[in-house]
């Protein structure tokens, strides 16, 4: 097995790249490029349509159906604001802990794929091991489908599995919620706030919006569409930001806010869009009678991220179970690139190294123990 030092050196290597979700990565691939260089591993770039960023993918072992693709991202979020004791981009090693950006959140898991590669090379594989490595995760899991497409049109096989690793203390998660990120705004018509009835408020409109919303979740747990698995165990629609008006005594002509949907797997982020959509379409009627120049639009952030629910009695489950010696299942209410890997047909779970409690937060750290775990579960893999 691949002694715990090379790893560390890697992470180290790793956590100096600052790359935040929508800069460029192309630092961190043509690091990561170089190492798979050294060892003579065969890789290919998925780049963005602007060039500046590329996701990579890669495959060691024989050209048969039957593989697993490990996967992570190379993006992390910022610090700025965040009281941090070191400096974030720099790994600091204390008491058996691994500090800096992304040493959790997931360059530990990255760091673990490529301290393997010596033993995955060397290895007799019956079936191959993939890497795959994305870009933008962290806002909003942008290149998750276009590297699932490339990673099935590339290669003549098929993977079968896939593990992505995000934080997850080594336990086996099989289902995540999905995620979609929306903005809307509201035109309204200004004038003095004496004519509140006479004109549109846009900011009066987008709290009937609101509250039509926070009421639609409500209604989603009265009926009973609830999933156990997750907390809360039901989709949640949660308003984050708000911004619109000039002043008090000035009706508002424009407002907009922004919120999220994250559906359990049961419910559908159409849906929910769809229901939304016709509301509004009802209510910009009723205002056009008295302005009008009213209307609510409303547009996604990124397209949505769709959620994962895996069988707990799935081969990939049994397998990562017997060799992690773990007997639990886990579902997660975050959203990550597992629904997209999932919905290309893969059969995938979560698992990788780190707690998600200390993700992107001051003073993020895995566990020296964790990234073992994980070197030892890619032995096992092998």
């Amino acid at each position: 097995m691949p002694t715990i030092q090379p790893c560390i050196q890697i992470l180290k290597d790793l956590v100096a790249f600052d790359v935040l979700g929508g800069q460029s990565n192309l630092a961190i691939i043509d690091y990561i490029i170089a190492y798979l260089n050294e060892h003579k591993v065969e890789y290919y770039l998925v780049p963005s349509e602007d060039l500046f960023k590329t996701s990579l993918h890669c495959r060691i072992g024989p050209a048969v159906d039957g593989g697993v693709i490990l996967s992570g991202h190379t993006d992390v979020v910022p610090v700025e604001g965040q009281n941090w004791d070191t400096n974030p981009f720099e790994l600091v090693e204390k008491d058996g802990l691994l500090y800096g950006r992304g040493s959790c959140d997931m360059k530990g898991f990255l760091a673990c794929c490529l301290a393997s590669v010596p033993l995955l090379v060397s290895a007799d594989l019956k079936r191959p091991i993939y890497f795959a490595f994305s870009y933008d995760e962290e806002i909003g899991c942008l290149a998750g489908p276009a590297l699932v497409e490339a990673i099935k049109s590339h290669y003549n096989e098929q993977p079968r599995f896939a593990i992505i690793g995000e934080p997850s203390m080594m336990q086996t998660v099989i289902g995540h919620k999905g995620i979609c990120v929306l903005e809307t705004t509201v035109f309204g018509s200004a004038g003095h706030s004496s004519r509140i009835k006479e004109e549109v408020s846009a900011i009066h409109v987008a709290a009937k919006l609101i509250i039509w919303l926070e009421s639609y979740m409500d209604n989603l747990v009265q009926d009973g569409k609830l999933d156990n698995r997750f907390y809360p165990n039901h989709t949640s629609i949660h308003v984050g930001i708000v911004n619109g008006g000039i002043a008090p005594n000035v009706i508002a002509d424009r407002c907009s806010f922004q919120w999220d949907v994250r559906v359990i797997p049961q419910d559908s982020i159409d849906q929910v869009l769809n229901d939304f959509e016709t509301y509004c379409i009802s209510l910009e009627k009723e205002l056009q009678q008295k302005f009008a120049g009213a209307k609510i639009v409303t547009k996604e952030h990124h397209p949505p991220v769709p959620p994962l629910s895996t069988e707990e009695d799935s081969t990939i489950v049994k397998i990562i179970n017997e060799i992690t010696g773990n007997n639990s299942i886990q579902t997660v209410a975050y959203a990550a690139e597992a629904g997209q890997f999932s919905q290309g047909g893969f059969e995938t779970i979560i698992c990788g190294p780190g707690d998600i409690a200390q993700a992107h937060r001051a003073n993020e750290f895995v566990a020296v123990n964790q990234l073992e775990k994980c070197l030892e579960m890619i032995k096992g893999l092998i």
